[in-house]
């Protein structure tokens, strides 16, 4: 049977990529201070150690800096994680980085293959680890949240390495969700609009609409995304919510185009 209660297993553990900052740092603190025990995944360990210091219990992060586009190293950490937890109970597969926006004739493969890399490949190898760690944990099951992005519904101009992964993600996510069902692993995706970090500044600054012109476009704390994704985190295995999009009111995405 699935828990009802992720609590009455003991501590839950969260492993977070790209915890180093923006979104990423945000949620891990938000889990961080609703109990959480963190597994804190990046590629810049002094980016993981000043999100462990902004915890209100520093002690409850681990920092484990790792390229998540290496299977290898995938495979270490989440060996590692088994190792001192014995469980995990949440993946926030969050990590990702975007191409510049140039025309597709003018990317170079280098720039193609390192947003495949980490984006779709990375948060491959970190699912399939959970995934199998879940299913032979006690009391098995656990949960896989995908940070999708409005990426994963409709592009920005000059934006197909970024796009073409952000939507592949959607398809791991449904065959994912549909996998773990025998094994009580929910699977899901969160895509985000517009949050306020250093990776959206540009939009406040003003970017390139799909007419051509340039907008000021609005954007959300980033708070609230950690606020959802927490509470997405709590319900029960027996609940699941497939797909949800976050964004500012005001940003271009329904009527974008």
């Amino acid at each position: 049977m699935p828990q009802s209660d992720l609590s009455a297993s003991g501590p839950r553990i969260a492993l977070v990529t790209g915890a180093g900052s923006g979104i990423g740092r945000a949620a891990a603190l938000g889990l961080a201070q609703a109990g959480w025990q963190l597994v804190l995944v990046g590629r810049r360990e002094d980016a993981l150690r000043e999100t462990q210091a902004a915890a209100a219990e520093p002690a409850c992060c681990l920092v484990s800096p790792c390229n998540v586009a290496d299977a290898a190293a995938v495979k270490a950490l989440f060996a590692d994680v088994e190792r001192r937890f014995g469980r995990l109970d949440l993946l926030f597969n969050n990590a990702g980085l975007s191409a510049p926006p140039l025309p597709v004739d003018e990317l170079s493969f280098e720039q193609w293959q390192s947003v495949v890399d980490v984006n779709l490949t990375g948060s491959f190898l970190c699912a399939q680890a959970a995934f199998g760690l879940m299913k032979r944990q006690e009391p098995r099951g656990g949960r896989i949240i995908n940070n999708g992005s409005i990426a994963a519904h409709t592009p920005r101009p000059n934006s197909a390495p970024y796009t073409a992964t952000k939507h592949a993600i959607t398809g791991l996510t449904k065959a994912l969700s549909l996998d773990g069902r025998e094994f009580d692993i929910a699977v899901g995706q969160i895509d985000i609009g517009n949050a306020a970090t250093e990776m959206a500044r540009p939009m406040q600054q003003g970017v390139r609409q799909a007419n051509g012109s340039i907008a000021v476009e609005a954007t959300m704390d980033v708070q609230q995304v950690a606020d959802t994704l927490v509470h997405l985190a709590q319900l029960p295995l027996s609940v699941n919510v497939p797909f949800m999009t976050l964004m500012a009111n005001r940003m271009p995405y329904i009527g974008r185009g």
